[in-house]
Order: C-alpha cells, then structure tokens, then sequence
C-alpha cells in the first residue's frame, strides 16, 4: 500500500485520502505501539544502570516465580539486583502526575483521582515469593524499591525517599545512585559482606533457575491479572453516583453535599451545573 501511495508521489499523482475509518485504526494502532515503545524504553534505561554497577554485582529482569499466594499463581518482577549486602527487589511503575501515597495506606492514588495499590504492598509480596525460592527467612537481607518516570512528583512519606530506610521510591535515573548509597550505609552498619562472591553467585542461579521462560504461562499469568482488574472495575463502576438530569459522574463530595440537603435536592445526586437550576 505504501509503495503505491510512493510511486504516485513521485509521478505527481494525487492520492485518495485515508477513510476516517483508516485513520481510527491506525492511530489506535499508533497508542498501542508508542505505549510499548515506552515501556520497553523505560525497562532498557533500568537495566543500563543496572549493568554500571559494580562487577560483584548481579541482576535479572522481568522474572516470573510460582507463587501460591497469589490469585494467579505466579508472582513477576521487574529487577531483582544481588548485591553482597542485601538483595534489591524493583518494581518499576510507569506514570505520569503526582503521586499520593503513605507507607501504611493500603491504596496510593495518581493526582488524587486515579487509585493505585500500595506498590510497597505490592513489592512485599514479590520478596515473600523469592524467599520461597531461595530459602531465606531473614527480612533485613532485602531492600524493597519502587522506581517511577521523572514525569511522576512524589508526595509520599519523607523517609521512603531516604537511603536509611529499606523501602525506597526512587526516580528511574537516581536507580543506580540510590542502590550504590545505600550499599555503602549497608557497609558502615556491617562489618561483614551478607553474602561471599560464591554465595552470590549462588543464589543468583537459583533464581535464574526457577525464572519460568515458557510463554504460554507467562502468558496466562498477565490474562488472570486482566481479568482481575476487569473485575475491579465493574466494582467501581457499579459504586460511581451520577447526576440525575444528565448522567454525568460526580465524586463522592458532590454526592455527600446533594444528600445532605434532602429538602432542596430531595435524596437525589445532581453535578454542579444542574445543582444551579435546582432552587
């Protein structure tokens, strides 16, 4: 198609415009590509800071372990770093907007509006699946990370941005740095590595080991988390208030000011802008 659309170009010809139809698909087709080109754009960055650090150093990216806890069975993680004091699990998240979130809250939220599970939460359960994997029962061995894209702002708990603490929220281009500072607080507080060079090495086979590679899993894994979310869904939906002259979504403040004035609004939900017509 293209090679004609090409030829005529250069004969002079004039081409047919693309059907309205056309162009739906092949900006749908457009998202769908750009939103992939993100993503792996974003994993590829990681792993360049990951591959920069020092040589004692070991990782694996998007690994998927049995876990019998989860719904799917399966837990997968972004990154997970082996390091000769502590071993880094990484979730990385790809938004964009103010993130709102608490260590202790069971949901963060995007601007305010868009919920999100706690990604330590989230990350928490990772740990738990590669303990069963490796063998450890020790907490302190791991440092849980949730990396996000500079067009995120954080507004969340001051001490998740400090090295000291074992749950990190970082910037995906201060990965690197963070991992490497907080290494060397890891050294000030222990006289001796956690792990020897043959320990690493070790540990970092057997989860490479136990990595499940067969797509046909994989894939069945990321239809279950689909079909999870669709479920979430419908349990929003069903709980959004509308307004009754236009059916127009209102937030739960809107919903919470219209029931509260019974005698003008008469137990019914309206937007803003037909509260006004209503005296």
């Amino acid at each position: 198609m293209f090679s004609r659309i090409f030829e005529k170009l250069f004969k002079g010809e004039s081409t047919k415009k693309v059907s309205v139809s056309n162009k739906d698909n092949i900006k749908k087709n457009k998202s769908n590509i750009t939103s992939t080109r993100i993503g792996d754009l974003g994993e590829y960055k990681i792993n360049i800071q990951l591959d920069q650090l020092p040589k004692n150093c070991k990782h694996l990216s998007d690994v998927l372990i049995v876990n019998t806890h989860a719904k799917s069975g399966y837990s997968q993680i972004d990154h997970v770093v082996f390091t000769p004091y502590a071993i880094f699990v990484i979730e990385t998240k790809n938004y964009a907007g103010t993130i709102y979130g608490d260590r202790n809250r069971v949901q963060w939220s995007v601007n305010g509006k868009f919920p999100l599970m706690n990604p330590f939460n989230q990350n928490y359960g990772h740990i738990q699946a590669i303990k069963g994997v490796l063998g450890t029962t020790d907490e302190k061995q791991f440092v849980s990370m949730v990396s996000f894209t500079k067009r995120c702002t954080f507004k969340v708990n001051e001490e998740l941005r400090k090295v000291q603490s074992n749950d990190l929220i970082v910037y995906d281009t201060e990965l690197s740095e963070y991992i490497t500072r907080k290494i060397n607080v890891l050294k000030l507080e222990n006289k001796e590595p956690l792990y020897s060079n043959e320990e690493l090495v070790y540990l970092y086979n057997k989860l490479k080991k136990a990595n499940i590679t067969d797509s046909q899993i994989r894939d069945m894994h990321v239809e279950k988390l689909k079909e999870k979310d669709n479920k979430k869904l419908v349990i929003n939906e069903s709980s959004i208030s509308t307004c009754k002259t236009c059916g127009k979504p209102v937030s739960e403040k809107v919903k919470a000011y219209c029931l509260t004035n019974k005698g003008r609004f008469k137990d019914n939900v309206y937007c803003f802008e037909h509260q006004k017509i209503i005296k």
